[in-house]
């Protein structure tokens, strides 16, 4: 701190020089002198790094600036542009065989070319690895990257998990430069930050801002959230660059923003350093994320349920469902439970619980402090591996009627539990076998074969060695049965 005051005192006294020197009126020699002392006083005293970013400007002035940070950290983000192809969605009328045939249409889908740009970066020199988003390499067939410096190589994809938005991308290069990470736990809301991309496929571009909020969820973006809101200009392109702090080191990789129009308006989302760290470590062990189960459900704390459980705390997750035998049962964690810490990690509402778990590994011990009758007790559970009874499927995997379909379960906190028994059709794709049978996206299956079924596990049961297949559908408020033969 001493150091940092010294260098804001001469830098005061240097700029007091200047401005004496200057032919300018009082009123406006004082403007300056206030505002160039703000500066000054605003550099030292938060850049840590600031001792080693001397400039100057044309009058011999020394000024802060971030360029010497930047020279160093800039080579590590790299540009991504991805290509592949995508089915084309043809209207439902093609999907009718007869209808094909009477216009001489094409039987094999239609597709077309894709391209996409964004951006990654590099966190392992040796290995090449280079962190982006899901969503940048999605579908994609070929994936290229230009550095800094403008040499491009093709990439390969190690793993990407869709839920958090994380991808690992390897390439083959030497002499790469490689961002330290930051530990992104120590973010305050006010801290600076800088975010580097490749916005609108204009090259690299360096924005610069405040962290305006931290632990954002609830939004919808992706399936796990714990998003770093920041007002440096994130735009489209930017996706998968680089969040920094004053020091260089990496805090977040950009993902998203929050706009009517389509460009920034300051508010933009990054995925912490922490949570894209450990989603790498999985990828990077085993191709995909294995994440375990604890066999419990949750809902916020509303102030309506604490004033109900006539209690004084207004924020944590109550829980709604425990799985019988699962983890959470043989913890003793109970419905009714409220959640208010996961592992030291205070927990704000269910969408932070979720977060939480979806990122602890298979045997890894969790301790939860609860509220149970105004009582605060420690339950310690073992995240277990996920039931082979899964809560989605491919429904080809189960027949091939069902093929183009994605099955899943009725969850216990979904308005149809409770209330009807069954499987949902969550998606159809268009010219698919189950499509061109008549199954819809939103379709409940209850029975299979003349047996009533509750859960996936049941419905492969029922169907297992029959070619045919007779399923009884509730379709809103009616039902009706299709023969699949």
């Amino acid at each position: 701190m001493i150091k940092q005051l010294s260098i804001a005192l001469t830098l005061i006294n240097n700029i007091y020089k200047t401005c004496r020197e200057k032919d300018m009126t009082m009123i406006l020699r004082r403007n300056l002198l206030l505002k160039l002392m703000s500066l000054a006083l605003i550099s030292a005293l938060l850049s840590p790094a600031f001792a080693s970013l001397p400039a100057i400007d044309s009058q011999g002035t020394p000024l802060p600036s971030l360029a010497p940070m930047l020279k160093n950290t800039t080579p590590a983000v790299v540009n991504i542009a991805t290509s592949g192809t995508v089915r084309v969605q043809e209207s439902p009328l093609f999907n009718d065989p007869f209808f094909r045939h009477f216009f001489e249409q094409p039987s094999r889908p239609r597709e077309r070319k894709t391209q996409s740009l964004g951006s990654g970066v590099i966190v392992n020199a040796q290995k090449g690895y280079i962190l982006t988003n899901n969503h940048v390499i999605d579908k994609a067939d070929k994936i290229t990257v230009t550095l800094h410096n403008g040499e491009t190589y093709s990439a390969k994809l190690i793993g990407s998990d869709p839920d958090s938005d994380v991808a690992v991308i390897q390439i083959k290069a030497e002499n790469l430069t490689a961002i330290p990470l930051a530990d992104s736990e120590d973010l305050q809301v006010g801290d600076f930050a800088i975010a580097i991309g490749n916005p609108f496929g204009l090259g690299q571009t360096v924005t610069s801002g405040i962290i305006s909020a931290i632990e954002r969820s609830g939004l919808g973006i992706e399936g796990y959230e714990n998003f770093i809101q920041t007002d440096a200009s994130i735009n489209p392109g930017n996706s998968g660059g680089a969040l920094v702090n004053l020091r260089g080191e990496l805090i977040g990789i950009n993902t998203a923003i929050f706009s009517k129009s389509g460009g920034s308006q300051g508010i933009g989302f990054a995925i912490p350093v922490n949570m894209a760290n450990d989603i790498m470590q999985q990828l990077l062990q085993y191709g995909e994320v294995r994440r375990g189960r604890l066999g419990a459900q949750a809902q916020d704390l509303t102030p309506q349920l604490a004033k109900a459980f006539d209690i004084p705390f207004r924020r944590g997750a109550v829980v709604s469902h425990v799985d019988k035998d699962s983890p959470a049962d043989r913890s003793g964690l109970k419905p009714g439970d409220i959640v208010i810490e996961i592992n030291d990690k205070a927990v704000k509402n269910a969408n932070t619980l979720r977060n939480h778990m979806g990122l602890l590994r298979i045997g890894q011990s969790v301790k939860m402090k609860v509220l149970r009758d105004n009582k605060i007790l420690i339950l310690t559970a073992k995240v277990a591996e996920q039931d082979e009874q899964k809560d989605s499927v491919n429904g080809e995997k189960l027949h091939n009627h069902l093929a183009g379909t994605e099955l899943q379960n009725i969850q216990p906190n979904s308005k149809l539990y409770g209330r009807i028994e069954g499987v949902i059709i969550a998606k159809v794709e268009n010219g698919s076998p189950a499509a061109r049978m008549g199954l819809r996206r939103g379709d409940i299956i209850t029975s299979a074969n003349r047996k009533n079924i509750k859960n996936i596990a049941e419905l492969q049961s029922a169907i297992e060695s029959n070619n045919s297949l007779l399923i009884n559908i509730r379709r809103g408020n009616g039902s009706l049965f299709l023969f699949l033969q």
